[in-house]
């Protein structure tokens, strides 16, 4: 009997051993460097960051509370309202069609085997390891209104040679287009990943059935690759959002005021005007627009992929 009573206590003192203190203390050693990095360069200049909104203050130094006067300010600012249109109509141009495209092209490439497979793929990701200044020197000189290669079909389309970027309604689909370009390479490369872990013995399996290319595709690739494209939208929002660069250097010389988004809003307020406090405002509105956006698409789509 006592046998018995001693195995069957055995497994609860094995349990409550699992997490005794020297475990628990290389636990908090191992991740204190993380969280201590973390903690300053993103909780403690966000938390300022929120602070200094609600202050008249320059960029750099002292100011004055004034609580929520910054927010009023900027709900009743009209270049605030062009920034965030602007910035959400690019997102509409480039999010989707980036993961479609990014899906569709890797579906090509993980047909491909050996050195076609990795050369194609390497082919289209060169493009994202480009810094933004060389984009936008290739792009610029494809797109001149005098000597540009791409002027050929625009003026056979157009009947005449047009300034791309000094059009304003060509300007953000033109510029949702290069970026298009420019990062589809790092949606590909995710997308291979997640098609390389589907088991070929799946296929295999639904061909002996019958199954035709669309029906694989319906029934096994698509039901299967979808954490792979929520994690593609989430991570092509949240760097949509924050866009700056293309728009910056693709407007210059331009109507600025009519193509800014947020990010230069926020260029333009803090570091142009040195006002810290408004800048900061603009900062905080972008930065809860990007989580509640990003929370409600992951988990809309996590549901919808659960069902």
């Amino acid at each position: 009997m006592a046998d018995i009573q001693a195995a069957a206590g055995q497994p609860a003192r094995r349990k409550r051993s699992r997490y005794n203190r020297s475990e628990v203390g290389v636990a908090l050693l191992l991740v204190a460097p993380f969280v201590v990095v973390y903690g300053l360069l993103f909780v403690w200049p966000t938390l300022q960051m929120i602070w200094l909104s609600f202050h008249k203050a320059p960029l750099i130094g002292a100011g004055e509370w004034i609580g929520l006067d910054n927010y009023f300010r900027l709900f009743g600012d009209r270049l605030f309202g062009v920034a965030f249109w602007n910035t959400a109509y690019f997102v509409l141009l480039s999010v989707i069609p980036s993961t479609l495209l990014g899906l569709a092209i890797a579906l090509g490439v993980n047909r491909l085997k050996g050195w076609a497979q990795s050369l194609v793929l390497a082919c289209f990701f060169i493009p994202y390891i480009l810094p933004v200044s060389v984009v936008y020197r290739i792009w610029g000189w494809m797109f001149d209104s005098q000597f540009g290669i791409l002027q050929y079909p625009i003026s056979w389309l157009t009947g005449g040679n047009i300034s791309v970027f000094r059009t304003l309604p060509l300007f953000m689909p033109s510029v949702a287009f290069i970026t298009i370009w420019w990062l589809v390479g790092f949606n590909v490369l995710l997308f291979v990943a997640g098609l390389r872990n589907i088991s070929s013995e799946i296929y295999e399996a639904a061909q002996l059935d019958g199954a035709t290319r669309w029906q694989q595709f319906r029934r096994i690739t698509w039901p299967l690759i979808w954490p792979v494209t929520v994690l593609v939208l989430t991570i092509q929002l949240i760097l949509q959002f924050k866009i700056f660069d293309q728009i910056y250097l693709f407007g210059q010389g331009g109507r600025t005021d009519a193509t800014m988004g947020m990010v230069q809003l926020i260029f333009r307020n803090a570091f142009q005007k040195n006002q810290g406090g408004y800048g900061a405002t603009v900062a905080v509105v972008l930065f809860a627009i990007i989580v509640i956006f990003s929370v409600l698409q992951y988990q809309l789509l996590r549901a919808r992929g659960e069902k």
